[in-house]
């Protein structure tokens, strides 16, 4: 039985191994998170809880001089992404990725010991596992870990992600819209800045998804941006704009 796929993303720019029937799969998801890392100079990314590192590896693609940190917990996972920056395909952009085995959790010097330094990164990407707990449970422990949330979750990748990261960076991030109480209150006084987007499958439906993004240390207020609308209306095909997005054919810029 296939237990592992190859999938293309940015229309064959680069491929990733993933687990059939078991673990995270990426999609579109990963790929509008990468989107949302915009940058004119040499910059370095971490990718926290990055799976088999569709969004780390979206980055480096789009973004010639990015160097990208996969960062996983799962020795499965992290074996995944470290095969598929092995592929030919993505002999491009691979020297630039690397993977580190650690947990997103870890404070102080445990996080530091495991390899995730202080003040180092430019932007902080992350897909935290935003299924409510009580939400039915799959029987893959793996999936489960990936996908289900954690009281506490936000402030704790947060945390990390403000630790590890620059002055002035940015933290992106793509979580269901019930969340979002919980993402302001945690990025607290650690960010500043938060833009926040609704993502919308059709004109007149209810948003599926938000895109936020924050500063570190900065003070400026919070932005509810204009709504992405994802399909034309009556169809599933992706509007022009969030096509772009999803193939790395663009990015979206922070307003400020």
């Amino acid at each position: 039985m296939t237990t592992e796929t190859i999938d293309s993303f940015h229309r064959g720019q680069f491929h990733v191994v993933q687990p059939l029937g078991q673990g995270h799969r990426s999609g579109m998801d990963a790929m509008l998170l990468a989107s949302l890392v915009t940058s004119e100079k040499p910059c370095r990314v971490a990718d926290l809880g990055a799976g088999a590192g569709a969004a780390g590896m979206a980055v480096a693609s789009r973004l010639e001089t990015a160097e990208v940190l996969l960062v996983e917990r799962s020795p499965l996972m992290a074996e995944f992404a470290r095969r598929s920056l092995a592929l030919a395909e993505n002999s491009r952009f691979a020297a630039r990725v690397s993977v580190l085995e650690a947990d997103v959790t870890l404070a102080g010097r445990a996080r530091v010991a495991a390899g995730l330094q202080g003040d180092v990164f430019d932007h902080v990407i992350m897909n935290p596992p935003f299924n409510d707990a009580s939400d039915r449970k799959t029987p893959d422990t793996l999936k489960a870990e990936a996908h289900a949330m954690t009281d506490g979750l936000f402030d704790i990748w947060i945390r990390t992600a403000g630790a590890i990261m620059k002055p002035g960076g940015q933290v992106s991030l793509i979580a269901r819209p019930e969340s979002i109480a919980d993402i302001i209150a945690a990025c607290g006084r650690r960010f500043g800045g938060i833009e926040i987007t609704a993502l919308h499958p059709r004109a007149g439906e209810n948003a599926v998804r938000i895109l936020v993004t924050a500063i570190k240390q900065s003070r400026a207020r919070l932005t509810l941006r204009a709504p992405l609308i994802m399909h034309e209306e009556s169809t599933h095909k992706f509007s022009p704009f969030v096509d772009d997005l999803n193939n790395g054919r663009a990015a979206y810029a922070r307003r400020r």
